[in-house]
């Protein structure tokens, strides 16, 4: 039996909302969750929306967990919405112990939900979960307007903001991997045969050929983008064979990583106050105060329950985490649920093997974030360090504490170079941890921590 939240308890204990308090009214139909509606002019401000913004409705079902949660896994649906050129006329919420396995929210709250998009004029019904594709196909019937789950939503978002030729080709790669098994015909397509000679007999149905022709473009698209992530699996070879420290910064979208990418490196990569603004990953040279080269990447940003689909599609992009030396996992903030966010990142780290990768957690937005809740995240994450990628407070911390936590060379090495050999000096610089130096006449003594090739290198000037 299914209950159904009143905006009207919000601020009351949950604990003590039992069926028997609910009244009547509250409990005869979907709720609304006040607040998450868009208006028309707080969303014609981003750039890239030219065409006529779609009218759409949310909605979602609380299962379990406090009523926060479902909130705010609501309002990021909207700004999800938003993000992909919608306008939010309605979000609606319902209690019940788990979605409906036929019509996600039921037959009955589905002919509600039905009146409310005729009375609002809403031309699509975006769910906060993902369809099965028999759910989506009743709910059309019964709505008649376009349904869409939040994974189709994201991965539209996705083929917006796609802009390399790989990144177009993980995205359609993607978007393939989910309407396969959705795929379904209208009136009598599905009964008509192909014809011809050679094709007598049973013939082939237009889903069977729609399924073929999809599983043959998907199998293209692997290939492409496998010899497309030669290029980038080369440079990160090369990386290794010159020692150079390799850093990525991973994080919930919208975090502020390419901001940071920026005030580390200057980049100028794209800064938009919107999700996955940036898919494409950079990478860029850095310096500590020492001199010590390491790289930085920036990679796609994450989110709550983000598509398999996508995690498989961009894989080998994702790679340039997976084989980093050390994450810099940026969380928001001023975020309402920083450590939920912490929590969905990991959880894709884990999905592609970089769960063990030495992390250190970097709370942006720190001059709009309460300072109880950086407090809050410094205590149970103790390599942590707050910062404000716009107005440059903590930096230089952040800079020293990454300095601190990249891979220290191996071989320990007293070498006396001379001075026409400046080469090798800036070599053991660049590739290892000079401790001390000392200008003779023969030449430059150091004393130095260096990687074994460049060792070798120096074997003929020590001693």
């Amino acid at each position: 039996m299914s209950e159904f939240f009143d905006p009207r308890f919000a601020d009351t204990n949950l604990e003590e909302q039992t069926t028997g308090e609910l009244d009547l009214e509250a409990r005869s139909g979907l709720r609304r969750v006040v607040g998450l509606s868009t208006e028309l002019q707080d969303v014609t401000e981003v750039e890239y929306r030219q065409l006529r913004l779609e009218k759409v409705v949310l909605i979602g079902v609380w299962t379990d967990g406090d009523f926060d949660q479902t909130q705010r896994s609501l309002a990021e649906l909207a700004q999800l919405a938003e993000t992909a050129g919608s306008q939010v006329l309605d979000v609606l919420v319902q209690r019940r112990d788990r979605p409906d396995p036929a019509t996600y929210i039921g037959s009955g709250k589905l002919q509600e939900l039905h009146q409310i998009v005729m009375a609002t004029g809403a031309d699509t019904v975006i769910c906060n979960g993902e369809l099965s594709p028999s759910q989506l196909s009743k709910m059309e019937k019964v709505v008649k307007v376009k349904v869409i789950d939040r994974t189709w939503l994201i991965l539209d978002i996705f083929a917006q903001h796609a802009r390399s030729r790989e990144g177009k080709a993980q995205v359609s790669l993607a978007q393939m991997q989910y309407m396969l098994p959705r795929l379904r015909g209208w009136g009598d397509a599905l009964s008509r045969q192909s014809g011809g000679i050679g094709t007598r007999g049973p013939g082939e149905t237009k889903l069977e050929s729609d399924r073929r022709r999809i599983g043959k473009s998907m199998s293209k698209l692997r290939r492409e983008i496998k010899e497309m992530g030669v290029a980038r699996t080369t440079q990160r070879a090369q990386r290794r064979r010159s020692n150079i420290p390799s850093v990525a910064i991973a994080g919930y979208t919208n975090a502020g990583k390419s901001s940071l990418l920026n005030r580390l490196t200057s980049a100028g990569v794209l800064v938009e106050n919107a999700l996955f603004a940036t898919l494409d990953p950079t990478v860029r040279q850095a310096k500590t105060p020492s001199g010590r080269e390491f790289t930085l990447s920036d990679t796609v940003g994450f989110v709550r329950d983000l598509p398999h689909q996508l995690v498989e599609a961009f894989r080998s992009t994702l790679e340039e985490v997976a084989a980093s030396d050390l994450i810099l996992h940026v969380v928001d903030g001023s975020d309402p649920d920083p450590e939920g966010q912490l929590s969905a990142v990991r959880k894709v780290l884990a999905d592609i093997d970089a769960q063990n990768i030495p992390e250190l957690v970097v709370i942006n937005k720190a001059d709009a974030a309460d300072p109880y809740v950086i407090n809050r995240i410094k205590l149970h994450e103790k390599n942590s360090i707050a910062i404000s990628a716009l107005t440059g407070e903590g930096i230089d911390e952040l800079v020293a504490m990454i300095e601190a936590q990249l891979p220290h060379p191996q071989l320990d090495i007293k070498a006396t170079i001379p001075y026409d050999r400046g080469d090798l000096l800036a070599r053991a610089y660049r590739e290892g941890n000079v401790l001390s130096r000392t200008d003779t006449e023969v030449g430059t003594v150091i004393v130095a921590k260096v990687p074994e090739p460049l060792a070798n290198v120096l074997e003929e000037f020590c001693g």
